[in-house]
């Protein structure tokens, strides 16, 4: 994978990757392509208070977000132990994938690895089925995401 200085912008193909779960289930992002748009939620830190809180909130609207044309994947650099904490804890059932090892291989592609932290950006792109990027944002570390705007935007680029 080559890693990016800046982050995937509007029109570009996301890199293939393959990541396991919280449950140490491979995911691969090829899985959906031609099937599902999907939301990419880059997250820094387990437990942190932002991240909880915007994982939250997923697992509240998770119907919304998880339908016959879209799906969600969180990833973040935690190992799989702690994300299997992490989801069992705060009762978090979607895909928590581990960028772990090679550490941030896959946030690095996607240009949103924070080298002095060792963690990714709280950034969040939406794939069309084909896995072009249809809409990015990039979120300051203490500030949560807009989940409503990011479904607003899965369901556009899914076609709904």
């Amino acid at each position: 994978m080559t890693p990016r200085t800046e982050p995937l912008g509007v029109g570009d193909r996301a890199p293939e990757f393959t990541l396991r779960d919280q449950f140490g289930q491979s995911t691969a992002l090829a899985q959906y392509r031609g099937r599902k748009a999907v939301a990419l939620v880059f997250y820094p830190f387990a437990f942190s208070g932002v991240c909880t809180g915007e994982m939250s909130l997923i697992r509240q609207r998770l119907d919304e977000f998880l339908t016959f044309d879209t799906e969600v994947l969180a990833i973040s650099c935690d190992p799989i132990y702690a994300l299997r904490v992490f989801a069992d804890t705060d009762g978090l059932n979607f895909p928590l994938l581990s960028d772990f090892w090679p550490h941030g291989e896959v946030t690095r592609a996607f240009g949103v690895f924070d080298e002095t932290t060792g963690a990714p950006r709280r950034s969040s792109f939406v794939l069309d089925p084909d896995g072009v990027v249809t809409w990015a944002v990039h979120n300051a570390p203490e500030d949560s995401r807009d989940v409503d705007e990011h479904l607003a935007q899965l369901r556009a680029a899914a076609g709904s």
